[in-house]
């Protein structure tokens, strides 16, 4: 019999991002892929989640390496976090790796890790592991499939993929070498991209982008572009500066990941332009509005993000008025919708015209749809599936479509995170939670678990908060002084010091009642009590109810 394998998912079955999972066998773990998610309104202060990385803790000493097929953030980004705790060696292309070295450098790791570069059609051994790494099109340069060989066959890992046939830097997904391995070894289990397995059809090819870029530029001739964009998108990037060169612009950078990813792309040959083309952010202001084309960070509008900040007037480089064209060329992330529309409505009342995916199609997916989806599986032609990438919608979208292209149910299998599924010679089972799935949240220096304390910053958000101070003598059964509230952001001032004098009232009266009653209930439910009844019967509010209970 030969080894069986078990794949961990860590992050990624139930959420768009972090994606994250351990292939074990022999002994031996390799990760793949170890990405985060950008928190909604729901995790109020949370900077980013990492995935479930207290399942690698105990097995420190038997990892052998982490492949990281691309270079998102949902692929990359906990790569920080998990090298404060973990040491092992790093496996991507070289421009994933260049990605990776600033964040590693900025968190102080480096000395916990190896950087190997792979390129298109390596195969190498990672501890035991036989991997090879397939061209792969995506919206960020240099993605790679894995074809990971093991006792139990080929496991094949889709990345996040799109099948375009006209791709911006001609390199397509290598469905020739899938099909390949499929005839001859064979694929055992196949982990496949997810995010667009509802939606029929397939993707526009990025160069189709292109030509909707040039007509902006050509309609807008005499005004300055700034077009915001993702600053791993470098296909999207290229075809700005080519519609920018053509026009006979300058082109700039806005935001640091933008500057930093656009020189890597130079670098690396992945991103061409002329020299005489490319000028410093702060040398805008002296050209011509319809000289110049900005190329910025910001296009979800996060708050510290540059074009957010420009929006708001807050930008030291650029200043947004009715000269300026601002293109939005992505789709808001879903959860993004309303910071997006607010920093629309924030440009356009500084002046400028907008042009987002809503009006004109300036941007495409990167991820395949349903049609790319059956080519995939048809080449790959799988004995076992498993859905990976999406939402649970997602994922049980996407085998239902396995399902209809004629693949046993039983050998389909859904995984949610935290879930182990295992490939033996007996075939592919889900074997459960094998550890939490939780969310762990990085806050500021501080990593945490649980949801509570996104509920408590709710409730301070939303509803505001009652301190309630209440000194006492406990021995003779006294209260010493006048209760006192102290609140924020619970009613407007007009009100407050009539209502927290009534409240001081009231709670005054129970803890009275209380003391002279000898129960033992707590003091500090009693006050809680007390005052949350007022606080309720009086402004149908809910804020934070905080006792604070002084004892002589």
């Amino acid at each position: 019999m030969a080894d069986p394998v078990q794949i961990t998912f860590l992050g990624g079955l139930g959420d768009i991002g972090r994606n994250c999972a351990a292939i074990e066998c022999g002994g031996e773990v390799l990760i793949l892929d170890c990405g985060v998610l950008f928190p909604d309104e729901d995790m109020p202060g949370a900077d980013f989640v990492l995935p479930d990385l207290e399942y690698l803790r105990d097995k420190a000493d038997r990892i052998v390496g982490c492949i990281c097929t691309h270079g998102h953030e949902d692929h990359i980004g906990a790569l920080s976090q998990a090298l404060d705790w973990l040491s092992f060696p790093i496996y991507a292309s070289r421009f994933t790796l260049g990605l990776i070295r600033n964040r590693l450098e900025e968190h102080g790791v480096m000395g916990r890790t190896s950087l190997n570069p792979i390129g298109d059609h390596d195969r190498i051994s990672i501890g035991s592991f036989d991997c090879e790494f397939i061209p792969v099109t995506h919206s960020v340069p240099s993605g790679l499939i894995s074809a990971i060989r093991t006792p139990q066959g080929v496991v094949l890992h889709s990345s996040d993929f799109k099948l375009d046939l006209n791709p911006v830097d001609g390199r397509r997904t290598d469905l020739a070498r899938i099909g390949a391995i499929a005839r001859t070894e064979g694929v055992r289990l196949l982990l496949c991209d997810s995010t667009n397995s509802e939606i029929p059809g397939s993707s526009r090819s990025e160069t189709e982008v292109g030509g909707v870029l040039r007509g902006v530029f050509a309609a807008h001739q005499e005004r300055r572009l700034v077009v915001a964009a993702f600053s791993s998108h470098i296909h999207r990037v290229q075809q700005v500066v080519d519609a920018a060169v053509a026009s006979g612009r300058k082109v700039a950078t806005l935001g640091l990941s933008m500057k930093r990813n656009f020189a890597l792309a130079r670098e690396l040959g992945l991103l061409q332009m002329p020299d005489q083309a490319f000028i410093d952010v702060s040398e805008a202001e002296q050209y011509p509005p319809g000289e110049v084309c900005v190329v910025a960070t910001g296009s979800q509008g996060e708050t510290r993000s540059a074009l957010a900040m420009a929006a708001t007037g807050d930008s030291r480089w650029i200043d947004i008025g009715p000269r300026d064209t601002v293109v939005l060329s992505s789709s808001p992330i879903p959860g993004n919708e309303a910071r997006v529309s607010r920093m629309i409505n924030n440009l356009m009342s500084r002046g400028a015209d907008v042009v987002h995916s809503g009006q004109l199609e300036v941007h495409t997916t990167g991820h395949g749809k349903q049609d790319e989806l059956r080519t995939l599986h048809t080449v790959a032609d799988p004995e076992y599936f498993v859905p990976v990438h999406g939402e649970v919608r997602h994922l049980l979208a996407h085998a239902d479509l396995a399902m209809d292209m004629g693949m046993p149910s039983d050998q389909v299998v859904i995984a949610r995170d935290g879930e182990q599924v295992e490939l033996s010679d007996r075939g592919l089972a889900n074997r459960g939670k094998v550890t939490s799935g939780d969310y762990y949240y990085v806050n500021g220096k501080l990593i945490e678990s649980g949801r509570e304390l996104f509920r408590e910053r709710s409730i301070l958000g939303g509803q505001g908060v009652v301190n309630v101070v209440v000194v006492v003598n406990r021995d003779k059964g006294r209260l010493l002084a006048r209760p006192r509230f102290e609140t924020k952001g619970w009613v407007g001032a007009d009100t407050v010091w009539e209502l927290e004098q009534a409240g001081a009232d009231e709670v005054a009266a129970a803890v009275e009642d209380h003391l002279a009653s000898g129960e033992e209930d707590s003091l500090e439910r009693v006050v809680r009590r007390a005052a949350g009844q007022f606080v309720n019967h009086n402004t149908g509010r809910r804020p934070m109810i905080a006792p604070i209970i002084i004892e002589f």
